[in-house]
């Protein structure tokens, strides 16, 4: 949970810093939480063009989500390459790309066969540490991969500023594919 807890304060610390650099032209990058879609849960994202003069660019975005329990934790990492195709204010977004899924969950075993009537309790076995995850797809062992694809909109501000995104975000894995997942993200441009 710690170690969790200190990857996401760097990750921010990291996005923070960059919201105070000076923007050239258009605004190539944006921050934004994304609620579903590439990290399955909830993530706090970075997203950048290649070219700094041209929203209808390439650019990547990177991410890392999660959440820790008394007794379970996730860590999701999104990573993948994006298109943009628009004009003005509003682009339609492509891309594919990758969510490291790390899942932890703890808990106590017991002995159900050997009832003890005098005290009433079952014995403990001890604690059991599982790491298969589930989540609409089977992930099987984790740490493990998730490919995703990305489709929809997003409204860029001409000179930076609040900017959303909309997107359907199928997932695919060994275990299956699963096309109508979903996410919406809200952040700032710069």
């Amino acid at each position: 949970m710690f170690l969790c807890m200190k990857v996401i304060l760097s990750f921010l610390c990291l996005i923070s810093a960059t919201l105070f650099a000076q923007a050239q032209g258009e605004a190539t990058r944006s921050v934004f939480v994304e609620v579903g879609g590439a990290s399955l849960v909830y993530s706090f994202n970075y997203d950048v063009r290649f070219d700094k003069e041209n929203l209808n660019s390439w650019g990547i975005r990177m991410g890392i989500g999660g959440y820790s329990l008394s007794d379970e934790s996730l860590l999701t990492v999104p990573v993948q390459a994006t298109r943009l195709f628009g004009q003005g204010r509003n682009y339609f977004e492509v891309g594919a790309g990758i969510t490291l899924i790390n899942y932890r969950n703890t808990y106590t075993s017991y002995d159900y066969s050997n009832w003890d009537p005098n005290s009433g309790e079952y014995p403990i076995l001890g604690e059991v540490t599982e790491k298969d995850y589930h989540f609409i797809l089977e992930m099987g062992e984790t740490p493990s991969v998730v490919g995703t694809l990305n489709f929809g909109y997003r409204r860029i501000p001409e000179n930076g500023g609040f900017t959303y995104r909309v997107n359907v975000t199928p997932l695919f894995n060994s275990h299956g594919f699963w096309p109508l997942f979903a996410g919406i993200g809200l952040g700032y441009a710069f």
